[in-house]
């Protein structure tokens, strides 16, 4: 499936076409009409994707002409790192900066021979659910698909991958960072499709993962443009606990979310696929056993698989991180229910990297460590498989 044709990527600060956001056939069209072949398109993805080249003149297999021509009117700008943090556990977190001065974040999780990036699709969320500090800093604006995929490369490019052949650095994508994705539809999916284009990153489908809270509407579109894995931020059993800790619920409700839900996957070919519930456990809000029975009824006989998400603190925020007992308690009732349950571990703790926690700020050390003490930080953003 390939995004829509009618989005292009460009950056607003210059007239030159930002190529790096652009799609197969987006750039099939871009070369098409500039009088070229093609298979020009298939040439410069590689380039740009495969071997993390920027600069026209490299791009040996073009004509003379042909790059003296791209270096006046386009260009490959992925967005700028403002600031790279490493965990002592070899998790790396990017503030990255972009167009107009605003900071997104990006994590990169290790685990084995796999990788997973956790990318972020706009400047801030306009969703406000109650538990995650980038909804408090309001919503900017969207991300263009050049500043998505940008993220990507650039945590590619960070490992010096490309040069020193140390292979795939980044197996599998989250759409799971700041923002919510579906509210970015068109260049969200342009982005996916080049993480999955053999071109560009070649991921498998199942390696990319959207997470939506619940953009009905284009949650029941999606199907027609991408077929990636999805996940589903539920973190309420009810229609009146969740309508508190995520808004968007008054207007989507939950059995309209997971009958949309439940439509893409039948939508696609691919039959063994399931839905990821994401459920963050907040102490004495929706942690109890009860509401986990209640949790396992609402799903019974949907096909899923359930992430629980121990709340990850920031400052006044309200909320508490559930004892391990209570986790464990709440696992247990959704196992013996016939459920496949997993736990995020804990990652990463020395630089706030967590689910829920990415807010766009540079910080200091010292106001870093003072975060640290707060609370305790940083999930894996590793989905199973």
């Amino acid at each position: 499936m390939t995004a829509p044709d009618h989005i292009i990527a460009t950056t607003p600060a210059s007239d030159r076409r930002n190529l790096l956001g652009l799609t197969r056939s987006q750039l099939e069209t871009f070369f098409v009409d500039l009088g070229e072949k093609r298979f020009r398109a298939q040439q410069v993805m590689k380039w740009i994707h495969h071997r993390g080249v920027r600069d026209f003149d490299d791009m040996t297999d073009l004509s003379r002409a042909l790059r003296d021509r791209l270096s006046q009117i386009a260009e490959v700008t992925p967005p700028r790192i403002a600031e790279q943090q490493d965990s002592q556990d070899g998790t790396r977190k990017w503030a990255i900066a972009v167009e107009g001065g605003s900071l997104v974040e990006a994590v990169l999780i290790p685990e084995g021979d796999r990788a997973t990036l956790c990318v972020s699709s706009q400047v801030g969320c306009s969703l406000d659910c109650t538990f995650c500090s980038t909804g408090k800093q309001g919503f900017q604006r969207d991300l263009t698909a050049a500043e998505i995929i940008g993220q990507v490369w650039l945590a590619i490019n960070s490992y010096d991958a490309w040069q020193s052949g140390k292979g795939r650095v980044v197996t599998n994508v989250v759409m799971m960072g700041m923002g919510e994705p579906l509210l970015n539809f068109d260049n969200v999916v342009a982005a996916m499709n080049l993480m999955c284009d053999d071109l560009a990153y070649g991921l498998s489908k199942r390696k990319v993962t959207l997470s939506t809270s619940g953009v009905v509407p284009n949650l029941d579109r999606l199907a027609e443009w991408a077929d990636v894995s999805l996940a589903v931020s539920l973190h309420a059993p009810n229609d009146q606990l969740r309508d508190e800790i995520v808004p968007i619920n008054r207007k989507y409700p939950i059995e309209r979310l997971l009958a949309s839900a439940k439509a893409y996957l039948d939508a696609q070919t691919d039959k063994k696929r399931v839905v990821t519930i994401e459920y963050t456990l907040l102490a004495g809000v929706n942690d109890s056993v009860d509401q986990a029975r209640e949790l396992a009824a609402l799903l019974e006989d949907y096909p899923c698989k359930i992430n629980l998400i121990p709340f990850n603190d920031f400052p006044d925020s309200g909320y508490q991180r559930p004892s391990g007992n209570a986790v464990s308690r709440f696992w247990q009732v959704l196992t013996d229910a016939g459920f496949v349950v997993t736990v995020r571990t804990t990652r990463g703790d020395d630089i706030d990297a967590a689910c829920g926690q990415l807010v766009g700020e540079v910080v200091d050390r010292t106001r870093r460590a003072e975060r640290h003490r707060a609370g305790r930080s940083a999930q894996t953003l590793l989905e199973s498989g």
